[in-house]
């Protein structure tokens, strides 16, 4: 909890006036039955109806200081609860963009969405009624029953007996609801990783003809789902008619008790009317206690999973990779060291890398050594399999490596990665392209150009062209382009294309690289091909077989001395 009362700290003052202000509300509301009684023991009884008009002012007074009262502590509860909420789901969405590839597939897209959305909700309400009612309704509670005292000791054994009777059963079904509902989040869970993956792959089911197959699995995670909330819903209806049975038997007790001790004069009859007054104000206030208890559980097991997600290391996600990225003398070398922006200076660097996925047996790369200088491109090619994507993704920092060491000698945020399967935002062009960064109307005309993505973006309306969400209006080789181009307008330093000429063809292909070629002269270049004609002008070619490099050099020397390289060459259709 030592995180969540961090995130509270700068609410600290108003999570202190919001129950305080509760309590003047409460400590009003106990003086009501004692005015009712007044009137009706000394005001209706005398038909004084000067009496009865003072303790009606009275009753509205209360009333208006105590709605006054109410409202600033709702003010200061509501204001501190979303404040809290928005610092961590703020705080949420920063780490969640932090976790390396690795943290974020073991947590899973669908349970992180849960938690930044729905568990946030769950910790907000939570927190704003804990601050109106922790301490208003035991307040009240024992507050009546000491009220009750002062009206008459022996009717107020009644509210003794009651009161801890009362707690026995909240606490009993509270123990049983408290499980159910870790239960449905869980259930929720399942549901909405299905429904993700349901969307996202789409066009495969269908052209699987897997609908039906798909709906029945939603319908058997939907039907568990809504078992476990209609399970935990029937345990928490019986928490109002069960406590009212409890306090209905006890006003019947405090009646009865009530009118013996009218009919031989202890009591009068307003003294009565307090007494039960009193009695239902316990009944509203246990009933709202027992929902608090179940807010406070349902938060407190949201929170958890939240803390889940904000406990884990950011050194696990990859931060050595990125420091190594920012490090004073690369961010610094124009000012620091004219030697490290010497041609000399490795940009990339490998040396016996070997990585597995989790819970892999075998290493997705054995042991890969390389090293590329400023201009230099870097060709890598192999099957399905071969370790490629896994080779990007170490680049990229999305894994830490197992052994062996990746040097990027670039800050991060010269490096530009443009994906096979490329990302766009609803926006326009330009937002797309720079992404939150400033860019000039000359470098983005430059990186349009280069990408060969100049002549359709005016067809569509220049840079100010809509594009919708992930890009569906346009077409698998233009959104390529486009994220070649995204890549290209950060004048990165290291440029990573993964496959992302494959929706290509040929004649632009070659285009776009001689490009690139010409345009980006000092930019260290990684590509990842299926074809040899992408990568074989590159002044080194990486060959991957199941993760282990099988040839390293010139296209000329690999087809002289590599099998596999002359084998996708022959299949390709290049001789030489």
């Amino acid at each position: 909890m030592k995180r969540f009362f961090e995130f509270f700290k700068p609410y600290r003052v108003m999570g202190v006036l919001a129950p305080l202000f509760k309590l003047l509300e409460a400590t009003l509301e106990l003086f009501v039955p004692l005015v009712m009684a007044a009137i009706i023991d000394d005001g209706i009884a005398n038909k004084d109806n000067d009496f009865i008009l003072k303790m009606g002012i009275v009753l509205v007074v209360i009333a208006g200081v105590g709605l006054a009262v109410a409202i600033t502590a709702q003010f200061f509860s509501a204001k501190a609860a979303c404040g809290f909420a928005s610092d961590i789901s703020k705080e949420l969405f920063i780490h969640i963009s932090k976790l390396s590839k690795k943290d974020y597939d073991r947590v899973g897209a669908s349970t992180l969405i849960t938690r930044i959305s729905s568990d946030v909700s769950q910790v907000q309400t939570g927190v704003n009624l804990t601050l109106r009612l922790l301490l208003r309704s035991p307040f009240i509670v024992f507050g009546a029953m000491i009220m009750a005292f002062t009206v008459d000791v022996q009717a107020a054994i009644i509210f003794v007996v009651l009161i801890p009777v009362l707690a026995i059963v909240v606490g009993l079904l509270l123990r049983i609801c408290i499980p159910l509902y870790k239960n449905v989040q869980k259930s929720l869970d399942k549901v909405i990783l299905n429904t993700r993956e349901n969307y996202s792959g789409v066009r495969h089911i269908r052209a699987y003809a897997g609908q039906k197959k798909e709906a029945e699995k939603f319908d058997e995670l939907a039907n568990k789902l809504q078992k476990n909330q209609i399970v935990n819903s029937r345990v928490q209806a019986l928490m109002n008619p069960v406590t009212f049975v409890v306090v209905n038997i006890g006003i019947i007790a405090l009646i009865y008790t009530g009118a013996v001790r009218v009919d031989t004069g202890v009591l009068s009859q307003g003294q009565v009317v307090a007494l039960v007054n009193y009695m239902s104000q316990i009944l509203v206030e246990l009933v709202k206690l027992a929902n608090l208890i179940i807010s406070i559980n349902k938060a407190l097991a949201c929170w958890g999973r939240i803390d889940e997600v904000l406990g884990i290391p950011v050194s696990e996600a990859g931060a050595q990779i990125a420091e190594n990225r920012t490090k004073p003398d690369v961010l610094n070398a124009e000012k620091n060291d004219d030697k490290i922006l010497s041609d000399n200076r490795n940009v990339l660097e490998l040396k016996d890398v070997s990585f597995s996925y989790p819970d892999s047996s075998e290493p997705a790369l054995k042991n890969i050594s390389l090293e590329l200088k400023i201009g230099e491109t870097l060709g890598v090619i192999g099957g399905t399999g071969s370790g490629k994507s896994t080779l990007i993704k170490l680049l990229a920092g999305e894994y830490e490596v197992n052994s062996g060491s990746v040097s990027v000698n670039a800050p991060k945020n010269e490096i530009g990665i443009a994906a096979q399967k490329a990302v766009l935002f609803s926006g326009s062009v330009k937002e797309n392209l720079c992404l939150g960064r400033d860019a000039s109307d000359t470098d983005i005309r430059l990186a349009l150009e280069t990408a060969v993505a100049d002549e359709f973006t005016k067809e569509k309306g220049g840079v100010e062209a809509e594009v919708e969400a992930k890009g569906r209006n346009f077409s698998g080789g233009q959104r390529q382009r486009l994220s070649v181009a995204r890549a290209l307008l950060k004048k990165p330093e290291l440029l990573i294309l993964d496959d992302s000429f494959s929706a290509l063809d040929t004649v632009t292909e070659k285009t776009l690289s001689e490009r690139i070629k010409n345009n980006y002269k000092n930019t260290t270049k990684v590509i990842i091909s299926q074809r040899i004609n992408s990568i074989k002008n590159a002044d080194k070619i990486l060959v991957l077989e199941d993760g282990e490099c099988v040839g390293y050099g010139t296209h000329d020397n690999l087809m002289e001395k590599c099998d596999i390289y002359r084998e996708i060459a022959r299949i390709g259709g290049v001789s030489k």
